[in-house]
């Protein structure tokens, strides 16, 4: 009897096994849950205080060398992928025609400048009006004395000390000292008039001086700014023509980013929230930047061909406003930003 006591027990034993292994399953899928509930809550909590997206790149300004003047390419200083500082030569261009010209210009000033003289040296006009001035003076001096005589002689004729020819040779003397005085005064107005035209002068041969030097200087093509030069299209002989592009620099520091934001997502979106930028290229070592301001468009608004939603067929499509967020540092000095460069950005908001 004990034995069979004994089997019947056995299956009860063995029936208890699966239910042990069910209680095991249902808190180890309570517990999943638990943890899954979690992170989707503390998920949940995070998107209401962070906006990210993978839309985004590392942009700067390409600011291209324009050629100003016309001429022939003696120099090409740099080449692609070269280093230059803002002001350093990049292209000279045959500048003898130039340096003719100022050389020129340079003469006329010259002598503008000595017949309109400067301050504290006078010119040759100058020295005319003084000398015209002085003139006048002799000659109201000579017209005084002859009026004199005049009027002297005059009372001796009438006692007839004197001859009548002695009184008409005063009298035309007297005449004469008048013209001498009146042609003096006209030729002070002459010279005041010249010394008007030669200041003219002189100021326009100054200007023709100050035009030759600029354009010579135009001559001397010098990086716009600092940074890395590329798409050089330029060779020693080589003529340009005056607006010509001749080459590219784009800069390695004062980079930015453009995040292409969702419509949807730039609600609690503020000038100088926090960014997070991940590298693509370099992972693991991120930085960091501020929003810096928004575009007054859309993306799209930019295209060759923007959408018009008065056609009658808009179709609702979630637009993208971009972001530019301005980089509190451009990395190290191992691992440099490019422009272009593929990036994931976190803005972190002060949702209100």
């Amino acid at each position: 009897m004990s034995e069979s006591m004994e089997t019947k027990e056995v299956p009860a034993a063995a029936k208890a096994a699966p239910g042990g292994r069910g209680v095991i399953v249902r808190i180890v899928l309570g517990i999943a849950a638990v943890l899954a509930l979690g992170a989707g809550v503390n998920r949940f909590m995070w998107n209401q205080t962070h906006v990210t997206t993978d839309n985004a790149e590392i942009g700067g300004d390409v600011v291209p060398a324009i050629a100003r003047v016309a001429g022939y390419v003696s120099t090409v200083a740099v080449d692609d992928n070269q280093a230059v500082k803002a002001g350093e030569l990049i292209v000279q261009l045959d500048n003898r025609e130039q340096k003719a010209k100022l050389a020129q210009a340079e003469a006329d000033y010259a002598g503008a400048l000595a017949m309109a003289g400067e301050k504290g040296r006078p010119g040759q006009a100058d020295a005319q009006l003084a000398a015209a001035r002085a003139q006048v003076v002799q000659a109201e001096a000579n017209a005084t004395r002859a009026r004199s005589d005049v009027e002297r002689y005059r009372a001796l004729s009438a006692r007839n000390v004197v001859s009548r020819q002695q009184l008409d040779a005063a009298v035309a003397a007297d005449q004469a000292a008048a013209a001498m005085l009146d042609a003096a005064r006209k030729q002070v107005l002459a010279s005041q008039a010249a010394l008007l035209g030669a200041d003219a002068r002189l100021q326009a041969a100054k200007a023709l001086r100050d035009q030759a030097a600029l354009t010579l200087s135009y001559t001397h093509i010098v990086a716009p700014i600092s940074g890395v030069v590329a798409k050089t299209n330029v060779k020693p002989g080589q003529f340009i023509q005056a607006g010509q592009a001749i080459l590219a620099v784009v800069p390695v520091a004062d980079l930015y980013v453009t995040a292409n934001l969702k419509e949807t997502e730039i609600e609690h979106v503020r000038i100088g929230d926090e960014v997070k930028v991940d590298l693509d290229g370099y992972p693991g070592h991120p930085v960091h930047g501020k929003v810096e301001s928004f575009s007054p468009a859309t993306g799209a608004s930019f295209s060759l061909l923007p959408p018009d939603n008065a056609t009658g067929n808009y179709t609702h499509v979630v637009q993208h406003i971009p972001v530019r967020i301005h980089l509190d540092n451009d990395g190290a000095a191992t691992r440099p930003l490019r422009r272009g460069m593929s990036v994931q950005v976190t803005i972190t908001t002060r949702k209100s």
